[in-house]
C-alpha cells in the first residue's frame, strides 16, 4: 500500500475519544484522495485504550498502533510515531479532537504548495481557563525572547512535516523532547493554518500544570542559555551591591559617630542573598541533570507491541 500521508496520534487514557477520533480522522483522510496511514502511539494507558484501539485495529488495516511499555511522555510518542511514519508527509495531532481534523487537507493543500512545515495557528481557544489561556500567552512570548530560535506564537504540535523533516528530526538524540522547538530548529519552508480551537470532546486534559511546567522546563534547557547567562548577571550585580555596602560601612566607622546596628536588616538580606544563591544553584542542577539523561544512553522508549505494521 503506497502510503502518502502518515498521521500520528499520541494515546494516554483516551477510551472515551478513541472511537470518535478514529472515525473523524478516517472520515477526513478518507475524502482527501491520498493514500494514508493512522499511527496510534499508545503512551502506557491504564484505561481500556489499548484494548479498543486493537479492535479498531483489526478491521482496518490502515490503522497502525505502537503500544509502549509504560508511560514515557506525549512528546516521546510523537517522537516514537515519526520514527514509524512511512509517508511523505507526518501530521501530529492529539487524540482529544480539540484541533480539529478538517484542518488536515488545507495542511496537505499547503505542502503540495511546496511548503515542507505546515503547522495550526489557534486564532481562537474554546473551552479553556483565563489562567491557561494567559500562561500560554505568556509562555511562548517568554520563550521567544529568551531562544535565538523563534517558535511560532500559540502553535502547539498540531501540524504537518515533509519527510525530509521528519528524517533529520530522527537524527537528533535529544531525551528531553520539545517536538515543536525542534520542528523551528531544523528550519526548511514553514507556513501555518489559521484554525479554532474546539474544547475537548470528552475526557479530561493530560497537559496539567505540572506537566505544563515541565514541558516548560525542557523547552527552555534545550534552547536557551540565558538561564545561565542571567545567573552570572546576578551574582554579578549582587556581589557589586555588597561591595559599595561594605565600604559605605566602612567609612562610617571610620568618619561618623553612627552607631552600626540593624542586625534584623542584616538577617533578611542573609536569608535573601541565599535565596538567590540557591535559585541559581537550581537553574544549574536543571542543565547538569539534562546532561546526565544524554549521557546514560537509554533508548527514548520502549515498544512493548505493534499492530499492522510489516515484520522489519
Amino acid at each position: 500500500m503506497s502510503v502518502t500521508v502518515s498521521v500520528v496520534v499520541p494515546l494516554y487514557n483516551e477510551e472515551e475519544v478513541i472511537h470518535e477520533s478514529y472515525r473523524r480522522l478516517k472520515e477526513v483522510m478518507d475524502g482527501t484522495g491520498e493514500g494514508y496511514e493512522l499511527i496510534f502511539v499508545n503512551d502506557g494507558s491504564r484505561d481500556q485504550t489499548w484494548a479498543m484501539a486493537c479492535a479498531l485495529a483489526e478491521a482496518d488495516p490502515r490503522l497502525r498502533l505502537i503500544g509502549f511499555s509504560r508511560n514515557f511522555g506525549h512528546q516521546t510518542a510523537i517522537t516514537a510515531g515519526m520514527d514509524e511514519a512511512a509517508g511523505d508527509a507526518v501530521v501530529v495531532i492529539d487524540a482529544d479532537l480539540q484541533d480539529p481534523p478538517e484542518v488536515i487537507p488545507r495542511m496537505i493543500e499547503k505542502w503540495r504548495e511546496g511548503y515542507q512545515v505546515v503547522y495550526g495557528l489557534r486564532t481562537k481557544r474554546k473551552g479553556e481557563s483565563f489562567f491557561k489561556k494567559a500562561t500560554a500567552k505568556l509562555f511562548y512570548r517568554t520563550l521567544n525572547a529568551l531562544t535565538d530560535v523563534t517558535l511560532p506564537v500559540d502553535a502547539g504540535d498540531f501540524r504537518l512535516i515533509d519527510r525530509a523533516v521528519c528524517d533529520t528530526l530522527k537524527k537528533l538524540p535529544e531525551r528531553n523532547r520539545y517536538v515543536r522547538g525542534l520542528v523551528s530548529w531544523v528550519g526548511f519552508q514553514q507556513t501555518a493554518v489559521e484554525y479554532v480551537r474546539a474544547e475537548r470532546f470528552a475526557g479530561v486534559t493530560k497537559y496539567p500544570l505540572r506537566k505544563m511546567l515541565r514541558l516548560a522546563g525542557d523547552a527552555l534547557t534545550s534552547f536557551s542559555y540565558k538561564p545561565l547567562k542571567l545567573s552570572i548577571l546576578i551574582g554579578s550585580l549582587v556581589s557589586i551591591a555588597s561591595f559599595v555596602y561594605a565600604i559605605v560601612i566602612i567609612c562610617q566607622r571610620l568618619f561618623t559617630d553612627i552607631l552600626i546596628s540593624g542586625w534584623a536588616t542584616l538577617a533578611c538580606l542573609t536569608l535573601f542573598f541565599n535565596g538567590i544563591i540557591l535559585i541559581m544553584m537550581g537553574i544549574i542542577g536543571q542543565y547538569v541533570g539534562r546532561i546526565y539523561d544524554e549521557t546514560k544512553g537509554r533508548p527514548l522508549y520502549i515498544v512493548a507491541q505493534r499492530v499492522n505494521f510489516e515484520d522489519p
